[in-house]
C-alpha cells in the first residue's frame, strides 16, 4: 500500500517525539529518496534536535566521498544492494552524531532494472553505533508510488528500532 501524506506525516511525528523523549539523534543516508526521509522528518516541528544530518548521495562518487562505501562493495555488488546500504549507514553514523542511522537505494524507474533487481527494488538500512538491520524490498508502481513506499518502510523501521 502506497502511503498518503498523512501517513507519512504521523510516522515522522512519532519519530521526532519518540527521539525527542530519548535524547536520540538520526542521520539520514539517501540515493532513490532524494532526501525525501530528511523532509518528512524536518516537517515536524522540533526536529531539530533529532536531526542531526541528511546526506543524499545519489552517485557512487558521493557514496564513497561522503560516506566512505569503499569502492570495492559497490563493484561487487553495485549501487542497489543489501552491502552498500550497510555501508552507507555505517559511514552516516560514523560522520554524525546520531545515535541511529538510515539508509536507502533503490531502483525507482521507469528504466534502469533488471531481471535481478527489476524496477521497485528498494534496500534499506537501519543501524546504531553497535549494530545494522537491512531489508530488500520490492515495490510496485510508478516511481513516485516506489519512493513513497521506500520513504514510509524507512520511517516505519526506524520507530521500529526505537523499540
Amino acid at each position: 500500500m502506497v502511503p498518503d501524506d498523512k501517513t507519512l506525516e504521523d510516522l515522522a511525528a512519532q519519530i521526532v517525539e519518540r527521539m525527542t523523549a530519548s535524547s536520540q539523534m538520526l542521520a539520514t543516508a539517501e540515493s532513490c529518496t532524494g532526501g525525501w526521509v530528511s523532509k518528512l522528518i524536518t516537517d515536524i516541528a522540533g526536529s531539530s534536535v533529532v536531526l542531526d544530518r541528511g546526506f543524499v548521495t545519489y552517485s557512487n562518487d558521493a557514496k564513497q566521498e561522503m560516506l566512505g562505501v569503499p569502492a570495492e562493495i559497490l563493484d561487487a555488488y553495485g549501487a542497489v544492494s543489501a552491502e552498500t546500504v550497510v555501508a552507507m549507514a555505517l559511514g552516516a553514523i560514523e560522520r554524525s552524531r546520531a545515535d541511529i542511522a538510515l539508509a536507502i537505494s533503490g531502483i525507482a524507474g521507469p528504466g534502469g532494472g533488471s531481471d535481478e533487481k527489476p524496477v521497485g527494488t528498494v534496500f534499506i538500512a537501519w543501524a546504531d553505533r553497535s549494530d545494522a538491520k537491512v531489508e530488500r524490498a520490492l515495490f510496485d508502481g510508478d516511481r513516485e508510488s516506489i519512493r513513497r513506499q521506500a520513504a514510509g518502510r524507512a520511517l516505519q523501521g526506524i520507530l521500529e528500532s526505537l523499540g
